[in-house]
C-alpha cells in the first residue's frame, strides 16, 4: 500500500511496501503512437514521450491558483492526469517543494501524484507512469546524504519504491559536489533510474557532467526555462552545451505560463504573480507574435498551444513539460506531436518573437 505522509514524518522507507511503477504508456490508454514519440533523456536508458506534463501548480496556493486550493481545483487536476495517460503523454515532473506546505492550505504536489498514480493503479493495474522530481538545495542541506534523505521522502509522499528520474531542483549555494555524489549514490542504491539537475549555468553543467562521468553515470537532463519568448538557454550557452554533452534539455514553462496560448489579453491578463511578468504593456507587444501563431496552427489545424510546443520540439534535443491544470489542457498538449512546422515558420516564429523584450527569468539560472 502508498504510504502518503508529510515531508516531516518517518515513513518507514525500508519496512514499507509501495507500489513499483514504470515507465511505458499503458497500450490501452495511449492514442499516440508512443514508441514513435519517445526520446531517451541524454544518455541514460530512461524513454520519455516527447513532452511531459509539469505538476507544479497542482496543490499550489503561492504562485498558482490565485492562492487557493479547493476540491474543484483537486478534481481538475485528477482529470489532467488522467487525461494525460489516456492520450499517451505518460510521465510527470514535480518537486517536493511544489505545494509546499509552508504555503496556507497548499497540499504537497508529489503527495497528489502519488494519489492520483494509486488510483488510476486500482481500476488499470497495467498503466505505467514515469515520475521525475526534484532535491531542493536548501541552505542547511549539506553532504550527499542529504539528497538520499530527501529523495527517500519524496517517494515516501509518492507512494513509490523509485522514480525514473531525480534532479538537482537549482544549484546550491555551496556543497554541490555534495550533491551530485548524492545523484551517483541514489542510482547505485537503485532509487532512481536516471538523474538529471536544473537551472544550471553552462559552467555547473560541464561540471555535473564529468563529475557523473568519472562514476559511469550519464547526466540525463538540464531541466531550464525555455520557450519561444524565452531563449535565454540559447544566449548562454546551456543549450549547446547539452547538445555537446548528449544531455537532454527538458523545458518548463514551455508556453510561457499560458502567455503563448492566446488565452490572456492586454485587457485580460494573468491574475496573482504571473500578471506581474505578463503585464498588459508586454501582451500588447506580444500580439503580433500571437496573431501570427495563430495564423500558422489554422494553417495546420492545430492550436496556439500546439504551435509553441511543436516549435520547442523542433529544436531538437528538447523535451517541453507544459502545466496542465485540467483534462483539456492535457489533450491539448498530445496534439503538438506527429506533426512538424516548416523551417521558414521555425524562423519566422524566432523572428518575430526576437523583437519582444525578453520576461524575467529565475534568478538561480546566473548562480
Amino acid at each position: 500500500m502508498a504510504l502518503y505522509v508529510s515531508s516531516a514524518c518517518f515513513c518507514g522507507f525500508s519496512q514499507k511496501r509501495v507500489e513499483k511503477i514504470r515507465a511505458v504508456a499503458s497500450e490501452g490508454f495511449a492514442t499516440l503512437k508512443t514508441e514513435e514519440e519517445k526520446v531517451k533523456l541524454g544518455g541514460s536508458d530512461l524513454k520519455v514521450t516527447k513532452i511531459g506534463i509539469g505538476a507544479w501548480s497542482w496543490g499550489d496556493t503561492s504562485y498558482w491558483n490565485n492562492f487557493e486550493w479547493d476540491d474543484r481545483k483537486l478534481k481538475a487536476a485528477k482529470g489532467a492526469f488522467n487525461a494525460s495517460l489516456d492520450v499517451g503523454i505518460n510521465w510527470f515532473d514535480t518537486a517536493e517543494v511544489y505545494g509546499s506546505t509552508l504555503s496556507l492550505g497548499a497540499i504537497n504536489s508529489e503527495t497528489l501524484l502519488g494519489r492520483f498514480i494509486k488510483e488510476r493503479k486500482e481500476r488499470d493495474p497495467e498503466v505505467e507512469v514515469a515520475v521525475a522530481t526534484k532535491f531542493a538545495a536548501l541552505p542547511w542541506r549539506f553532504g550527499r546524504q542529504s539528497v538520499i534523505t530527501a529523495l527517500k521522502e519524496s517517494l515516501c509522499r509518492l507512494g513509490l519504491s523509485s522514480v525514473d528520474l531525480y534532479q538537482l531542483h537549482w544549484p546550491g549555494l555551496w556543497g554541490n559536489e555534495g550533491y551530485i555524489d548524492g545523484l551517483g549514490d541514489a542510482v547505485e542504491m537503485g532509487l532512481v533510474k536516471a538523474v538529471g539537475v536544473s537551472n544550471y549555468s553552462e559552467k555547473r553543467l560541464r561540471e555535473a557532467y564529468e563529475k557523473l562521468k568519472k562514476r559511469g553515470i550519464p547526466l540525463a537532463s538540464n531541466q531550464v526555462n525555455y520557450s519561444l519568448i524565452y531563449r535565454l538557454p540559447e544566449e548562454n550557452g546551456v543549450k549547446a552545451t547539452c547538445d555537446e554533452l548528449g544531455v537532454t534539455l527538458i523545458a518548463y514553462s514551455p508556453i510561457a505560463q499560458g502567455a503563448l496560448t492566446g488565452k490572456y489579453t492586454p485587457d485580460n491578463p494573468p491574475t496573482g504573480p504571473r500578471g506581474r511578468i505578463y503585464t498588459p504593456e508586454f501582451l500588447t507587444k506580444l500580439q503580433p507574435l500571437l496573431n501570427r501563431i495563430m495564423e500558422i496552427g489554422q494553417n495546420h489545424d492545430k492550436t496556439p498551444t500546439q504551435v509553441v510546443l511543436n516549435w520547442l520540439i523542433c529544436q531538437e534535443n528538447v523535451v517541453p513539460i507544459p502545466g496542465a491544470k485540467n483534462e483539456e489542457q492535457a489533450k491539448d498538449f498530445a496534439g503538438a506531436l506527429g506533426w512538424r512546422l516548416s523551417d521558414d515558420e521555425i524562423n519566422e516564429l524566432r523572428s518575430l518573437a526576437s523583437e519582444t523584450k525578453p520576461i524575467i527569468g529565475f534568478p538561480v539560472e546566473k548562480l
